[in-house]
């Protein structure tokens, strides 16, 4: 299953006041979900006798196939995770010093339906594998694209100078830009970094 989660993107999920980035995935043995509000990060991973307990504990009214609840949980989170929850469901999330849990309410086969997602700390090696080395790897990748965006402007610059050398005028004004320079564009996009993070 973790394995599963890893191919999952992350997505942006509000509960209240409050934004979260979440990642799940549901198979027929159960599910794992992924959830962190960048402070922090928790998860659960649930096989079928877990779900199986807790759906008799939440809904003592409805009979059915554990399948069926993985399912029916399955087709509630993705479109909450695709930014489309359903118009029947509910969610709401608690925070505690021991982990957090992600309550779900909504309705199957017409009856009130519950859910609790009882997520504990991540484990330091789960963080680093689904969070900070995808964004290092992500980081890395993005330095040198900018670096070799850079490089090809540098380069159109000195075409471009060579080109008003040689006489050549534009036809139309309206395209004339400034020379590129580096340093400025790495001072403003730090100070833009910093503006965001603060």
């Amino acid at each position: 299953l973790e394995s599963s989660l890893l191919t999952q993107p992350w997505a942006s999920v509000r509960f209240g006041e409050s934004t979260f980035l979440a990642k799940v995935c549901f198979r027929d043995t159960g599910y794992i979900l992924l959830i962190s509000d960048l402070s922090r990060v928790w998860y659960e991973s649930a096989d079928n006798e877990t779900v199986g307990q807790r759906s008799k504990e939440l809904n003592k009214r409805l009979t059915v196939h554990v399948s069926s609840f993985l399912n029916h949980l399955c087709n509630l989170m993705c479109p909450l995770l695709a930014g489309q929850p359903g118009a029947t469901t509910a969610f709401s999330c608690h925070r505690s010093p021991s982990g957090l849990r992600l309550h779900v309410k909504s309705e199957l086969s017409g009856l009130p339906f519950y859910w609790d997602f009882h997520c504990c700390p991540a484990p330091l090696e789960m963080v680093f594998r689904h969070l900070v080395r995808p964004l290092i790897q992500m980081n890395l990748a993005l330095q040198c694209q900018v670096q070799e965006l850079i490089s090809l402007l540098l380069q159109k610059d000195a075409e471009i100078e060579d080109y008003r050398e040689s006489g050549a005028t534009l036809s139309r004004d309206r395209l004339r830009t400034e020379p590129f320079q580096e340093e400025r564009f790495q001072q403003n996009f730090m100070a833009e970094v910093r503006s965001g993070a603060s």
